[in-house]
């Protein structure tokens, strides 16, 4: 499984991906622990997704992901779910097509073959991509491998196996600023990062509540002028 891959593709990484996988395990992690009862501590839950993206010869591009409904206990996808996501993406992105899967973990386990053949009837040759969500601060790469599948003879059985691929970080404009933006949203005042998006979200609030306010008056103000009624702001 830790071998290196030998098909030649060059594969750029999106970091709106990334940030998809990241936010599907947190608000999947974050369930978890609301619904545990405080006894022995659970594994880390796995998520599971499809990445989309664009194929121009050898070069893959993952753009983007949804959220993949996927029983690991009987190994079995959402086909309805998977054409419906497949179906709407098209609508605005008619050129993105299912490039592979996602999930998270330390590594990637025998049983992500079921998911991942499961999927060639969509892409043939899918990719993996895993996200490990343990926090490594010596770690300075990204926590990121992409894999891809390749048959080797073992014991003279041919088998599947994942080979890890090699890839670039590919920004859009959009994509730099929103990525600086989260760069910079860190505690200026010693304060925790939470309590600085408290903060910034209670200043939306405050806004949004004045600028409804303004609304209102100007929204009396027109009924009262289509009524005749002489009014002054």
């Amino acid at each position: 499984m830790a071998s290196s891959s030998s098909s030649g593709l060059t594969f750029k990484l999106h970091p709106l991906v990334i940030v998809n996988i990241s936010d599907h395990y947190t608000r999947v992690k974050s369930q978890a622990n609301g619904c545990s009862d405080g006894g022995s501590a659970s594994p880390p839950p796995r998520v599971y997704g499809c990445v989309i993206g664009v194929q121009r010869g050898r070069t893959v591009e993952i753009f983007n992901s949804f959220e993949l409904l996927y029983d690991p206990v009987t190994h079995s996808l959402d086909r309805p779910f998977i054409e419906k996501k497949q179906e709407l993406y098209k609508k605005v992105f008619p050129h993105f097509y299912i490039l592979g899967w996602y999930s998270t973990g330390s590594d990637a386990e025998e049983s992500d073959m079921h998911i991942h053949k499961a999927l060639m009837d969509i892409n043939e040759s899918p990719v993996y991509v895993l996200l490990n969500p343990s926090i490594n601060p010596a770690q300075k790469d990204l926590p990121v491998t992409i894999y891809e599948s390749e048959l080797h003879v073992i014991d003279g059985i041919p088998q599947l196996i994942f080979v890890c691929s090699s890839y670039t970080i590919e920004t859009v404009e959009a994509e730099r600023i929103s990525v600086d933006h989260v760069a910079h949203l860190k505690p200026s005042d010693g304060g925790s990062a939470a309590t600085q998006l408290a903060a910034h979200l209670t200043g939306i609030h405050s806004a949004i509540k004045m600028l409804n306010s303004r609304i209102r008056v100007l929204h009396h103000y027109l009924v009262a002028m289509q009524k005749g009624i002489d009014v002054s702001l």
